[in-house]
């Protein structure tokens, strides 16, 4: 499955990023779609509207926690190698984008101000990077996604 194209197809039905990055990826994670909507649904708008760590990323560290992370607290090596993944992606995401903060990444986009969320028109979607950031953050999940299962 084409998970970047998936991802920002959700978005353009109107999910938010985090949730459109986390169904994206329900073929390999196995949350079922109204679990996955329900559990990402804060986290958009950088979390619930805040500005703050995009949606998109923190849809994907979901992902990645679900497929590569960690569950025993005691399992340093573990959990060092979950933080590293997460780091990498975060790194990859700058890198592509600027930055994993959401007003610096809609910063000039004439993004509303307030806490409520946008009405969905083609204007919004015109003028938002959004789309294109679920998609490039699905794409890098699934670079790093076949990396670390070819070293497994």
């Amino acid at each position: 499955m084409d998970h970047g194209a998936r991802a920002e197809e959700l978005f353009r039905q109107g999910y938010n990023c985090s949730q459109s990055v986390l169904l994206a990826f329900g073929d390999v994670t196995g949350l079922d779609e109204k679990t996955a909507a329900m559990l990402s649904s804060s986290f958009g708008g950088g979390l619930g509207r805040m500005r703050e760590v995009c949606g998109a990323v923190t849809g994907i560290s979901m992902v990645l926690g679900l497929m590569k992370g960690y569950a025993d607290p005691d399992d340093r090596q573990e959990k060092v190698a979950h933080y590293h993944l997460i780091q990498e992606f975060a790194r990859r995401f700058r890198e592509k984008n600027g930055s994993i903060i959401c007003r610096e990444l809609l910063s000039g986009s004439s993004a509303q101000e307030g806490n409520d969320p946008e009405a969905r028109t083609a204007a919004y979607y015109h003028k938002r990077p959004c789309p294109e950031l679920c998609r490039t953050a699905a794409q890098i999940a699934d670079e790093l996604l076949n990396e670390t299962t070819a070293e497994d």
